[in-house]
């Protein structure tokens, strides 16, 4: 096992562009970190960067403290799992997992305990004189795996492994993925589009935009506690709702006004609007609630306002409302720039509201909305940053998330 430190890191092209720009990171001996992004984002880029596979324009990577800028992919003793498998057809199972092991010319006894250890981690002992072709993709995964598990190298890299399979065996193989990097309690770094994959993975999870690093933290932390407005629109499913605001002081205390009604505030968060000509709030879809599924206690919790909901999507277990407003055009282009970085194709100015499913809530009549306001976040438009992040709470996130990391890796290594 090993650690891995990327400083300053960049890596342009022949046209000057940068793919990644000047990205420091360090991860630590054991560690699953997630490098999550849109398309294009630069992730891909840096794995490869890391592996050997693409050149450093400029600063230094270090595994295990020892800078490797110039060694090739062979000397970094790092295994790479891709999104196609890279399987060998003729093979039997036992032999592609076996062949790393066939280059380093081990003794047929070595190689039979291995290739038999790495199965049984990955319950393929069944399979190991089936060739690929008669596996279904999830099995043609572990496969992948077991190669890169034989190999017995510092650090795994995955390269969006699971893009290949239906949601069913994501879903599956994610856990899979995820419990037997803890029994081995090796350095993963993983590559992925797929937020869902970022946030169930990872001990940390790094957002790239354009080759740029906005946040590397927990994935609660980055829920919680996003630095801007990208990382809070790129997590979390349904999309984090912006909505444009101005602040102003009634008799009854402060309240940001807003497309969908004038929201009451603490004073904490109309600190940060105060003074700004405009401000847009994010509200997560879960803030929300139809007031009148709510006692007294909880209701006191957050504010209350009227609004019209424009349709209503029941799933069982909850439901949606949707709320249309007019786009305020002081930010309109604001909004848009932003969905082309989240590789939308626009943010339609409508709020989405998770409401109990019990709520009788009705497309076009009146309902009192209850929103959460002390979890609201407040967004400066012109540079994206949250004027409301907390620091040291989301630092306090992301420490009890590598204690509970280290704990995951104790009790399954014991198992």
């Amino acid at each position: 096992m090993a650690s891995i430190t990327l400083n300053n890191i960049v890596k342009k092209y022949d046209d000057g562009f940068p793919a990644v720009n000047d990205v420091s990171l360090d991860i630590a001996d054991g560690e699953f970190v997630i490098l999550v992004g849109p398309s294009g984002c630069g992730k891909s880029t840096l794995l490869r960067m890391i592996v050997g596979l693409e050149d450093i324009t400029s600063g230094d990577m270090m595994i295990d403290g020892r800078r490797v800028n110039e060694a090739d992919p062979k000397e970094r003793n790092l295994a790479m799992v891709f999104q196609n498998y890279a399987l060998y057809p003729h093979l039997t199972v036992f032999e592609n997992i076996a062949f790393p092991l066939r280059l380093a010319k081990l003794s047929n006894s070595e190689v039979d305990q291995k290739v038999r250890e790495a199965s049984a981690l990955l319950e393929l002992d069944d399979h190991l004189d089936r060739k690929p072709a008669n596996l279904s993709g999830g099995q043609r995964q572990r496969v992948a795996m077991g190669r890169a598990i034989v190999r017995e190298a510092d650090a795994f890299l995955f390269d969006e492994p699971l893009s290949n399979l239906d949601a069913k065996l994501r879903g599956q193989m994610r856990a899979e993925i995820s419990q037997l990097q803890r029994r081995l309690g090796v350095t993963s770094v993983y590559v992925t589009h797929d937020q869902t994959e970022a946030m169930t993975l990872g001990d940390r999870v790094a957002v790239l935009k354009k080759g740029v690093l906005q946040q590397v933290a927990s994935p609660r932390e980055l829920y919680e506690q996003p630095a801007n407005l990208f990382v809070a629109g790129f997590i979390g499913s349904p999309s984090m709702n912006f909505l444009p605001a101005t602040h102003k002081e009634t008799a009854e205390g402060h309240v940001l006004s807003s497309p969908i009604g004038d929201i009451p505030i603490p004073q904490d968060k109309a600190a940060a609007a105060l003074g700004r000509e405009i401000v847009l709030i994010g509200l997560r879809p879960e803030f929300f609630e139809d007031a009148s599924m709510l006692d007294d206690a909880k209701r006191a919790q957050g504010s209350v306002f009227p609004s019209t909901i424009s349709h209503v999507e029941w799933l069982g277990h909850e439901q949606y409302g949707y709320i249309d407003y007019e786009q305020d055009e002081r930010v309109a282009d604001r909004l848009t720039a932003l969905a082309q970085e989240l590789d939308a194709d626009e943010l339609r100015p409508q709020v989405v509201a998770t409401l109990s499913a019990e709520s009788l809530a009705r497309p076009g009549q009146p309902l009192d909305l209850w929103v959460d306001t002390s979890r609201m976040h407040i967004f400066d438009p012109e540079t994206g940053d949250n004027l409301t992040r907390d620091p040291e709470r989301g630092a306090e996130l992301t420490r009890l998330a590598a204690e509970d990391r280290q704990r995951e890796i104790e009790m399954a290594q014991q198992r």
